[in-house]
Order: C-alpha cells, then sequence, then structure tokens
C-alpha cells in the first residue's frame, strides 16, 4: 500500500518568549491575514487586543438562554396551576409565582449551562477531531516552554513565499511548514 500524500496545511513559526508572541501577532494581523492562531503554554495578557480579536458572543447566548429559561418555568408553573390544574385553596391566588423561585432559577442555569456548551463548540470550532499540529510535533514544543503562529494556507492573503518572509521579519528562527496527509478513503 502507499504512504499517503502529504499537503501543506500552512506555516508555524515558533518564538521564545510571549514579546516576541506578542510583536508578531501584531504584525501578522497589520499584514491582513484573517486565518491565523497563537498557541502558548499558559495565557498571555494583552494576546488578544494584539491578534486583533473581538469579544466573544458566547456571553450573549448565556444571557438569552437563560432568561429563556425562566420564560420556559414561568410557562411551565404558571400554566400548570391556572389553566390545566388549578387549585383554589382558601381564597389565594391561583398562580403565585413566589414559591417557583428555586424552579426559575434551575430552568435559567440548566439553559444558559446548554447554551454555553453549544455556542462553544459551535463558535469554536471544537467537533474536529484532529488537527495537523498534533502530528507536527509543534504542541510539544507549545504546551512546555515555546509559543507559536500558525498561519492557515486557506488564508485568501496567504502565499508561501511571503508567508515565510513576514513571518521571519517577526524574529521567528524556526518556520516550519505545517502538513496533513492525505488518506485515500481506505479502510485500515
Amino acid at each position: 500500500m502507499a504512504d499517503p500524500a502529504t499537503r501543506i496545511v500552512g506555516l508555524v513559526a515558533l518564538y521564545d518568549s510571549a514579546d516576541e508572541l506578542i510583536r508578531a501577532a501584531e504584525k501578522v494581523r497589520d499584514a491582513g491575514y484573517r486565518k491565523w492562531d497563537c498557541h502558548t503554554p499558559y495565557p498571555v495578557h494583552g494576546l488578544d487586543d494584539a491578534m486583533g480579536l473581538k469579544a466573544s458572543p458566547v456571553p450573549y447566548f448565556t444571557l438569552g438562554a437563560g432568561f429563556v429559561g425562566v420564560a420556559v418555568g414561568l410557562l411551565l408553573t404558571g400554566g400548570l396551576n391556572t389553566l390545566h390544574y388549578p387549585i383554589y385553596i382558601g381564597g389565594k391566588a391561583l398562580f403565585s409565582w413566589q414559591a417557583y423561585v428555586p424552579i426559575y432559577f434551575e430552568m435559567f442555569v440548566l439553559l444558559a449551562a446548554l447554551a454555553t456548551m453549544g455556542a462553544m463548540l459551535f463558535l469554536c470550532g471544537l467537533g474536529r477531531w484532529h488537527s495537523p499540529l498534533h502530528d507536527s510535533g509543534v504542541m510539544e514544543l507549545v504546551t512546555t516552554d515555546r509559543f507559536a503562529i500558525v498561519l492557515d494556507s486557506t488564508d485568501a492573503k496567504y502565499r508561501e513565499a511571503d508567508a515565510r518572509a513576514l513571518l521571519a521579519a517577526t524574529g521567528s528562527r524556526d518556520i516550519r511548514p505545517l502538513a496533513e496527509q492525505e488518506d485515500d478513503g481506505e479502510i485500515i
């Protein structure tokens, strides 16, 4: 059986410090690249700004779903008490919402948590089973003491020679092609 073919899916530049990475990220952002990412062994303050990232929309999904949960709780408890099973006791109102505050809170938390998980899976692209970074050996370095920028070859601005020159101009001394193996569809 023939070896699977490989194709270049991007370039990886490695850096020795967080400050170098931030300066490099600013240069890549200013160069106009849209499909690229930074990888660090720990959170780096200021990297989001250097990359030009906007605020995440996940909190809006969370809050919106939480309020939907409260509305569902109100409809369930109110509908059951007033429409389906009305019980008149001692002249009290059919729907006394104060008794069901724990239900509203729990519905808020439940739907907010589910929406947060769903939004993270969708917006962060977490459904991908495999990344070429795992086979490249780069993540072994990044999870210990190195910092990386990955330029994706599907970016409209990407030309390998230009991208390599840009990464070299940012101060990276270790620029590697990121290859992905293409299988021929056979089950092994």
